[in-house]
């Protein structure tokens, strides 16, 4: 066991502490598989009521998945790439079917693979520092970790708006579209973490550390997101943004356009399809998108742009959205030679 990822119960609860705070919490393969192995090792055990997961650091919960490893791996020429998703889709699974009561701690940036430690469990707790966002398309990946099955639950299309542009949210905000089901300060943290040592009620244990949020600016403009990302394709999405009257819409446009083409419309996609799915044919799907990706371009020339090289300045193939038909997207879709997720 690595010093990556820290195992410890208290009371009646087990302490999971993400130990990276360097790497912002980044979850590498290690720490996915420990973490499955004591999930696993937790649910039997009858001095564990409740699980509870937070971050190291003040900066973040976990901002992602080790993307540059998978990256690095690739350019040595190794192969079982699909590796760490596989393992890592399977974890998310877990999370959402756990026995127990699992309790996310949310306190700074959350991204990527962090939203899928977190969001699937039966209590998600923000603070007033939290920053969630599935940043994706911006490295030509797509909204994973389950975010086929959250992102097209969220209300009036803000989903689909997060999963295309890498939109942000504050605590506020992920308060007010589910992803949180509990607001709480930093400064109650340590307090609430006690509390939750030995409580017998997660519930009431949560409500005694409430704090307000301040109100979300993404449902304040709800009604319009709704408007424009309902449509019935990525062309007509980018139309309604590039004639928006308020000046929001064009800058959304303009950050969509500095993705990956193939990516936002995969995300678009994927977005219509996880809407219809259960959470197995969700990760599923996902799976099988992550296969063909790391057989592309985009994934490691977004890597390599802005993690590697650090030039910002990715060259995606094919380099515009009208440029993406369904000859393009279809085989992500398709079932790989390896198999689906085994669920």
């Amino acid at each position: 066991m690595s010093d990556d990822i820290l195992f410890e119960q208290r009371g009646v609860a087990g302490f999971i502490t993400l130990n990276r705070p360097k790497a912002l919490n980044a979850l590498n393969h290690g720490m996915v598989t420990e973490l499955a192995r004591q999930l696993n090792a937790w649910a039997g055990d009858d001095g564990i009521r409740h699980v509870v997961i937070c971050g190291e650091g003040e900066k973040a919960f976990c901002a992602g998945g080790d993307i540059r490893s998978i990256y690095d791996a690739k350019m040595a020429g190794e192969s079982g790439l699909a590796d760490f998703f596989h393992d890592e889709y399977l974890l998310n699974a877990q999370i959402k079917t756990y026995p127990k009561p699992y309790i996310s701690l949310i306190d700074g940036i959350v991204m990527g693979g962090g939203v899928g430690v977190s969001v699937h469990g039966s209590h998600r707790v923000g603070t007033e520092n939290t920053m969630l966002a599935m940043p994706e398309t911006g490295i030509g990946f797509f909204p994973d970790v389950g975010g086929t099955w959250f992102l097209p639950r969220m209300p009036k299309e803000t989903g689909t708006y997060c999963a295309m542009s890498a939109g942000r949210l504050k605590q506020g905000d992920a308060l007010e579209t589910g992803v949180l089901t509990h607001t709480t300060s930093r400064q109650n943290l340590p307090a609430l973490m006690e509390a939750l040592e030995r409580a017998e009620d997660v519930d009431a244990a949560l409500a005694g550390f409430h704090a307000d949020p301040d109100p979300s600016d993404l449902m304040a403009r709800s009604d319009l997101i709704e408007g424009i990302f309902s449509a019935p394709t990525v062309a007509d999405v980018m139309n309604r943004l590039d004639t928006c009257e308020d000046p929001w819409g064009q800058k959304v446009a303009a950050g969509i356009r500095s993705k990956s083409p193939t990516s936002v419309h995969l995300a678009f996609e994927q977005m219509r399809r996880g809407a219809r799915l259960d959470f197995e044919g969700c990760m599923r799907l996902e799976y099988r998108i992550v296969t063909k990706i790391l057989e592309g371009h985009d994934f490691f020339e977004g890597v390599r742009a802005l993690l590697v090289d650090k030039d910002q300045s990715p060259k995606w193939q094919p380099d515009r959205l009208d440029q993406i038909g369904e000859t393009v997207l279809a085989p992500y879709f398709e079932k790989p030679a390896s198999g689906d997720l085994p669920l």
